[in-house]
């Protein structure tokens, strides 16, 4: 048997011998007539060590549920501590993971945000982009069709100078000699003169040629509109006389032609209307400045056109960078976005993982609450069972067994069996100590009457040898230490058998 019991069975004899002797020496006797002043009870021994027995039997059970119950509650009790921790933490790991849910999910709106508005800035941005490219194109299909104006106009004005030119290199017009006074009659002075004068352009003016067919010797001087000739050549009575005007005396057609003469009748001074026939020469001019006119208004238009042409490139380089810029922040902004989008999912996902884990975690607490819970009941019924049969075995160690006082012998007998009954219920705590270290027997009491009534003899009263029992009760002395030294053998012989075991 193991070193627990063996120290319990050594207790138990101890407390058995210590029982017996107490009954020993706390029992006193008195006069044979004289009636016992405690209550007496027919209980047995047997009966007495019968209910011990059972109680002791329910205390063991009891004992061992308790045991168990403590067992299973302290399990409990770490499963639900590990199973409340195992919660915190889900919690908090929830806690975590919804927190990044809601910063990811500001971060995905704001980049959701940022790509729209990139997006919108990037559509107007391509919109004037193409707006402006148009216009480029536009203006510069202008410049090339003011280029073509100006090439027609210019070569339209280089041909008109080539006819006047041409013409004013030698154009032979018709000239007639007016009277000054009556422009509608012939002047006296146009039988000398040839019909044809001759017009040749020189810088921005023009020199008329007259020529003299007769009576060339009568003129001491000739001007035209007051101006000196600056050319002459005499040939006899022939000669040319070399004229500058302006284009507009030109254009006008007619000029006032001044003569000193000195003729047989004497000296005098006549006036006269050159009337010059520039019909053609005029269209030519007319067509010249036209054509000047048309190549000035077409290079006016050319210069308009490259600069504003100019501009809408520049306007045009600068929609196109704007709009490659406001592409690269759309590209950017779709990045982040996506990334932002991306990692929502992720953490959401986490955070449906984090929150299944704690619905989890909560459910294994509350099925760990429960199971300690129910552990706990069991416990507290199983305590409640102890006590109540530890109850039980402590009514039953102090049934008082009362020996009948018939005859000395029967008393001793009695106390013999009363004996008997303490070692059974030192064995019973024995017992008890073996079976739940946390059960503690309070009391294992094995009392006799507190005085016995001494049974008188059965000899006649006549005989010499009948004898009466002192008040001292030295009678039964030799049984009581009989029975006392049995009752302690019974301790001692447990550890005198532990000592040599």
């Amino acid at each position: 048997m193991t070193s627990h019991v063996k120290n319990t069975l050594v207790t138990t004899a101890a407390i058995a011998g210590a029982l017996a002797a107490t009954t020993l020496f706390n029992t006193t006797t008195v006069k044979a007539d004289t009636t016992s002043s405690a209550p007496v009870t027919t209980t047995t021994s047997a009966t007495k060590d019968t209910a011990i027995a059972s109680a002791q039997a329910k205390v063991n059970s009891a004992s061992a549920a308790v045991v168990s119950a403590q067992a299973a509650y302290g399990s409990a009790s770490t499963a639900a501590s590990d199973a409340a921790a195992k919660t915190a933490a889900a919690s908090a790991s929830a806690a975590a993971t919804s927190s990044a849910v809601a910063n990811a999910q500001a971060a995905a709106d704001a980049a959701a945000t940022a790509k729209s508005t990139a997006d919108a800035n990037l559509a107007k941005a391509q919109s004037k982009a193409a707006a402006t490219s148009r216009a480029q194109s536009v203006t510069s299909a202008a410049v090339v069709s003011a280029q073509s104006a100006v090439a027609s106009a210019s070569a339209k004005a280089s041909d008109a100078d080539s006819a006047v030119a041409s013409a004013e290199a030698g154009q032979t017009v018709t000239a007639n000699l007016m009277k000054s006074d009556d422009p509608t009659k012939q002047s006296a002075a146009a039988g000398f003169f040839a019909k044809q004068v001759t017009i040749k352009q020189d810088g921005s003016d023009y020199l008329i040629t007259l020529t003299l067919s007769s009576g060339n010797g009568y003129i001491k001087s000739m001007t035209l509109n007051g101006e000196q000739p600056t050319a002459t050549t005499a040939n006899g009575d022939t000669g040319t006389y070399t004229y500058k005007v302006s284009a507009a005396v030109l254009a006008k057609g007619s000029a006032t032609l001044a003569f000193a003469l000195q003729t047989p009748m004497g000296a005098m001074n006549q006036t006269a209307l050159l009337d010059v026939d520039t019909t053609i020469f005029n269209g030519l001019l007319a067509a010249k400045s036209a054509a000047d006119a048309a190549l000035t208004s077409a290079q006016a238009a050319l210069s308009t056109a490259k600069t504003y042409a100019a501009t809408v490139a520049q306007v045009a380089s600068s929609a196109a960078s704007a709009a490659t810029a406001a592409a690269t922040v759309a590209s950017d902004a779709a990045v982040v976005a996506t990334s932002a989008a991306t990692n929502l999912t992720s953490v959401q996902a986490a955070n449906s993982t984090a929150q299944a884990a704690l619905t989890s975690a909560q459910a294994a607490q509350s099925a760990a609450d429960a199971t300690l819970a129910t552990a706990k009941a069991k416990l507290d019924s199983a305590n409640a069972a102890l006590t109540s049969a530890q109850a039980e075995l402590k009514s039953a160690q102090n049934i008082v067994v009362v020996t009948p006082a018939s005859s000395a012998s029967s008393s001793a007998s009695s106390t013999a069996s009363s004996a008997g009954s303490a070692a059974s219920a030192a064995t019973a705590t024995s017992n008890v100590a073996s079976s739940a270290s946390t059960t503690t027997v309070t009391s294992a009491v094995v009392a006799t009457p507190a005085t016995t009534k001494k049974a008188t003899s059965s000899t006649p009263a006549s005989s010499t040898t009948a004898k009466t029992l002192p008040q001292t009760g030295n009678e039964n002395q030799s049984a009581l230490v009989a029975l006392g030294l049995a009752i302690l053998t019974l301790g001692i012989y447990p550890m005198m058998k532990r000592k040599h075991a």
